[in-house]
Parts: structure tokens; sequence; C-alpha cells
């Protein structure tokens, strides 16, 4: 399993992009967790998230969800070159 970068823009399957703040580590299981916010408008916005880096990196199933046809569920971008969503 690869890393997640810190300070890197990456996509989620469903076309939003988000970036990736620092990694955190669960107090309990020491589990690395992915920090991000959201690259786009919606009602919650002024916060930010985690989620396991182990899912942040998971395989994704084909799905008719996937509108960008990703193999993983965030995927790491060089540039938001293109908007997956109408």
């Amino acid at each position: 399993m690869d890393t997640v970068k810190i300070g890197k823009v990456y996509r989620h399957f469903k076309g939003n992009y988000c970036f990736v703040e620092n990694i955190a580590y669960d107090s309990e299981t020491k589990e690395r967790m992915v920090v991000y916010k959201p690259l786009y408008p919606r009602e919650d916005n002024r916060y930010i998230w985690v989620r396991p880096e182990k899912m942040f990196l998971e395989e994704i199933p084909n799905r008719p969800d996937n509108i960008t046809g990703q193999k993983v569920r965030f995927e790491l971008v060089d540039s938001i070159d293109k908007n997956y969503l109408k």
C-alpha cells in the first residue's frame, strides 16, 4: 500500500477533489488517519475530515457512481484539469 502525501490534492472516485492537510494517528489503535478538507462547496465545508489511510487508498469495486473510472477511492492528482461533476 502506498502512503498518502501531505499537502497534495486527491480526487474521489465520485469526482470531487480534496486537499490532504496532514496524517494523524488513532490514539487507541495507532492506525494512520488522513486529515483532509473538501475543495468543493458543501454545507459542512467548514469542517475538516479524517478517514483511515487504508480506506482512503483502498481499491473499489466496479460501481455505477464511479464517474472517474478510478481503481482506488482517492487518487493523487497533479492538477485539477477536468471537472467530472455536471
